[in-house]
């Protein structure tokens, strides 16, 4: 099956109340290597086995993590409770204390909204629009400094989703920032979880995937991989959308 939208194309939703959804890049199916070269200076061989994945199916990928301004907006068409900023900011910044489950219920109400299906990207899906058709431990390279994410504390919390360059297929900061849910159940072994999403009901770890703006940059090379409970909510995690065609 194919895309309607040329790939790399950026585009939103209308939702039913009129405005906007979050803006969404297509994506071309395509084969990709999933894990770290043997030769990654840090590799972590333990959950990073080197295979190679096919994506079927294009699909759409959030150019930004979720914001606050796009969250805020799902509670109070629900009247759910916002989650804190820790006093950061809210607006564009990531939305942040969401749970795995918070942010399946706002794919849910962006699909009700959009007659589209939205959910979150499979681990897979998450790697391969990261990486961007590049093998190095970073989109842009190998190693990293502060002028292209945010990461080890240096902004103490997170800043806006639009900062810094975005990578050659047009997302911005899947590295730093905050950590994104995937939909995918966490698997050390990338034994076939990672290529598909979890049903609703999982109790089982959730993949996480990019590091956040407290670790140092070892956590957010593309291959690195980390997880958390369904419930988990905390200052470090938020999650980017995808959709299907």
């Amino acid at each position: 099956s194919s895309s309607p939208l040329k790939p790399f194309t950026v585009f939103r939703d209308r939702l039913r109340d009129g405005g906007d959804g979050p803006a969404m890049i297509a994506i071309p199916a395509g084969e990709f290597w999933m894990g770290s070269p043997e030769n990654e200076e840090v590799w972590f061989i333990s959950n990073e086995r080197r295979h190679q994945v096919k994506i079927e199916r294009p699909f759409a990928i959030g150019q930004y993590a979720v914001t606050f301004d796009e969250y805020d907006r799902f509670c109070a068409a629900i009247r759910r409770q916002e989650p804190k900023d820790l006093g950061w900011g809210r607006g564009d910044r990531p939305v942040i204390n969401v749970s795995w489950r918070d942010a399946l219920d706002y794919t849910e109400w962006l699909s009700a909204q959009t007659g589209q299906s939205y959910r979150l990207p499979t681990e897979a899906e998450w790697e391969y629009a990261a990486r961007a058709g590049t093998d190095t431990a970073f989109w842009w390279g190998d190693s990293i400094t502060p002028n292209q994410a945010n990461y080890g504390g240096n902004h103490n919390g997170t800043v806006p989703v639009d900062w810094f360059q975005p990578n050659p297929w047009g997302l911005y900061q899947v590295y730093g920032n905050v950590w994104e849910w995937t939909g995918s159940r966490y698997e050390a072994d990338n034994s076939g979880a990672e290529m598909r999403c979890a049903g609703e009901n999982e109790s089982g770890p959730l993949a996480v995937r990019g590091g956040s703006w407290f670790d140092k940059p070892a956590w957010w090379r593309s291959a690195d991989r980390d997880w958390g409970d369904p419930i988990n909510r905390d200052s470090y995690r938020g999650f980017r959308l995808a959709r299907s065609f």
